[in-house]
């Protein structure tokens, strides 16, 4: 089993910037890919980045020069800086982990909310 911890989620107003952090414990050698998910009000859950062991990194659309994914495969931590933040960023975001890009663990979630 893999444990993940977020952490960094708040209030920001639109234009602003947050720095999401997860931490994974337990069998980390299970797992190659972490990445982040969110899910807003009324919507599905939807992939926001995703990176490999070996740095190889997916994005959304939507967040396309505006987020960047990066990891501490040392610390087994993963990092999400969200820059330029709109208000339809607004979500719960999800640190996952798993052996491929289908994530095999959720973290519990946090919320991050941006301001008009």
């Amino acid at each position: 089993q893999v444990q993940l911890v977020e952490s960094g989620g708040g209030l920001v107003q639109a234009g602003g910037s947050l720095r999401l952090s997860c931490a994974a414990s337990g069998s980390v050698f299970s797992i190659d890919v972490m990445g982040w998910y969110r899910q807003a009000p009324g919507k599905q859950r939807e992939l926001v980045a995703g990176i490999t062991g070996r740095y190889i990194t997916a994005y959304a659309d939507s967040v396309k020069g505006r987020f960047t994914i990066s990891r501490d495969n040392v610390k087994n931590t993963v990092f999400l800086q969200m820059n330029s933040l709109k208000a339809e960023d607004t979500a719960v975001y999800y640190c996952t982990a798993g052996l491929h890009w289908a994530p095999d663990y959720w973290g519990p979630g946090t919320q991050v909310t941006v301001s008009s």
